[in-house]
């Protein structure tokens, strides 16, 4: 008779061999899939708990499904016009077609690193190639295409990429910008003649300014001046017209004209307080003549 905890024994052991022999589990961060004698599936099999024949029949291959860091080496590359530029690429990419992938690269992950940087070198120099220097450094911010420069590379990466190795990039972007060093005085050369042609193209506005300004100061000016000038013409007139009716009037009468030039002698000398001691003939103090002192009230000492 058997012995009933060997055979609880036997029966977990065999339950625990079946379970892994004909189930797998594929991890979030995983995607595999199934070879049949040696035959690679179609399906692509995402994260959970799946079934398959024990092995030799069917073999489990699982990649890492998490995105990858690639960075190219900062090589130089010409552009359109001629100039010779330095570019650092990055990149992101996953493997999206295990089947695809594995077959192209036996050797894994190092094996795809050297065809995505194979790949991105000639993205890199057919899209730089297209565009003149001005779109990579330039004063003017309209004038540089980043944007563009990196998406034309990374639609011809991510193409080929999926297309031949069964990997997915994510995104691509320039890192860096150098010069090689036998044109970076040519370029800091290059802005600065640039930066001149913009000093001297704001001193012109600047002047040009200036002088619209005073043009306008100098008519409105002008037409101030040629109003005052007629107000005082006008004022002088009046000021004219009114002195020769006074003229008239005194020529009419002229014991009035030295009676009120008297007046106005008087007026002239005793504007201060003053003590005076003259003749009272003396013009024109002729006039106080038979000017009495005023008398003292009644019972007034």
């Amino acid at each position: 008779m058997r012995n009933p905890v060997t055979f609880a024994v036997g029966l977990v052991i065999l339950v625990i061999f079946g379970s892994i022999s004909f189930f797998f589990q594929v991890r979030q961060n995983e995607v595999a899939f199934l070879t049949t004698f040696g035959k690679a599936s179609d399906e692509v099999i995402k994260a959970g708990l799946h079934f398959k024949a024990p092995w030799p029949i069917q073999k489990v291959h699982r990649f890492d499904a998490r995105v990858h860091n690639f960075e190219g080496k900062f090589e130089e590359t010409q552009t359109q016009d001629g100039r010779n530029l330095m570019v650092l690429i990055y990149a992101g990419w996953r493997v999206v077609e295990p089947q695809k992938f594995n077959r192209s690269f036996p050797g894994g992950v190092d094996d795809a690193k050297r065809n995505l940087e194979s790949l991105v070198r000639s993205a890199k120099n057919a899209t730089v190639g297209q565009h003149p220097f001005s779109h990579f450094i330039n004063t003017d911010p309209a004038q540089l295409k980043f944007d563009t420069i990196e998406q034309e590379m990374l639609a011809q990466v991510a193409a080929t990429a999926k297309e031949k190795f069964g990997m997915e990039v994510k995104f691509l972007g320039i890192k860096r910008l150098g010069f090689p060093e036998s044109v970076t005085q040519k370029v800091f050369d290059r802005m600065k003649e640039e930066r001149q042609r913009l000093v001297k193209q704001f001193e012109g506005e600047g002047d040009r300014e200036a002088t619209k300004i005073r043009s306008a100061a100098d008519l409105k000016r002008s037409e101030l001046l040629a109003e005052a000038e007629k107000e005082a013409t006008r004022l002088r007139g009046e000021a004219e017209a009114k002195a020769a009716d006074s003229f008239r009037t005194l020529e009419k009468n002229p014991e009035l004209a030295v009676f009120l030039q008297k007046l106005a002698s008087m007026e002239a000398v005793s504007k201060e307080r003053t003590t005076l001691i003259l003749d009272q003939n003396t013009p024109p103090f002729d006039l106080l003549r038979g000017t009495n002192a005023p008398s003292r009230p009644a019972g007034k000492k």
